[in-house]
């Protein structure tokens, strides 16, 4: 479909076709944590980073998407649930694929726990969302974890079947976790038959273990990254936004993105 081709290459360099998304959805789960307070502050300075696109909850939009310095691709989070919630791992929808047309966006995103008690529940609404975004031309970020009480959210299998059903119910890009090393990730992008990029996690030890990540996950095939914390809440926003960008869209090794960094 031409719009949804039209939107993909907002959100995904149409050169390399890879890309460097930032989620910022974190906001309604946690708080306004660190990196997230001014949030028109960040988004810029990751766009000026080269961040193809970043994540957000509808109600930002206003506050914080665009209106001055470097175009960024938008994307909203459809989905959602607290920190304080009796299980986290149970999403709602709190937007819709019409409200996302609305406010300008160029994909939208939704989050589904794999193992989780309300599985079933998150499944049927992804495939629900899948149909009306097919109908609208709107890309669909499905972001795809491993997790419950029996669940190794890491867990080469289990990462490889959690991208594979966002895939199989409509994705257009999966975000998962990256399994640790370059062998058993390209077994997860090998079956997975649309784009996969990887999450960044918890904040990381240091920058050069989140570069080495990134490196190893487009070794083993990924077309990108989508990292929040360990990006708005690094030293500097613009600078890693780029080293990371040096990696997914110039090929770089993780040396000269570090030296960049440090520069």
């Amino acid at each position: 479909m031409i719009g949804k081709r039209i939107r993909l290459e907002r959100i995904i360099n149409r050169n390399t076709k890879n890309t460097v998304i930032v989620p910022m959805d974190h906001g309604v789960s946690m708080g306004p944590i660190d990196g997230l307070v001014n949030l028109a502050k960040t988004i810029n300075s990751v766009a000026e980073g080269g961040a193809n696109a970043v994540v957000v909850h509808k109600g930002i939009v206003a506050y914080g998407h665009r209106g001055y310095g470097k175009d960024v691709g938008l994307i909203i989070h459809l989905s959602a649930s607290t920190t304080l919630s009796p299980d986290p791992n149970e999403k709602v929808l709190v937007c819709t694929v019409e409200e996302a047309i609305k406010l300008g966006a160029d994909a939208v995103s939704v989050h589904v726990n794999i193992g989780s008690k309300t599985e079933a529940e998150q499944l049927k609404t992804v495939g629900e969302i899948s149909k009306v975004c097919a109908e609208w031309g709107m890309p669909l970020l499905a972001m795809m974890y491993p997790r419950g009480e029996k669940v190794n959210q890491f867990d080469a299998k289990a990462v490889a079947l959690a991208a594979r059903v966002g895939a199989e119910l409509g994705a257009d890009i999966v975000k998962t976790n990256f399994t640790g090393d370059v062998e058993s990730f390209r077994k997860v992008v090998e079956g997975c038959p649309v784009p996969v990029v990887i999450a960044g996690g918890p904040k990381m030890g240091s920058d050069e273990d989140l570069l080495q990540m990134v490196r190893m996950a487009m070794d083993a095939g990924a077309r990108g990254v989508a990292i929040g914390r360990n990006i708005f809440q690094a030293e500097n926003p613009t600078k890693m936004t780029k080293a990371i960008a040096m990696i997914v869209h110039e090929n770089a090794d993780v040396k000269t993105a570090l030296e960049y960094l440090r520069s």
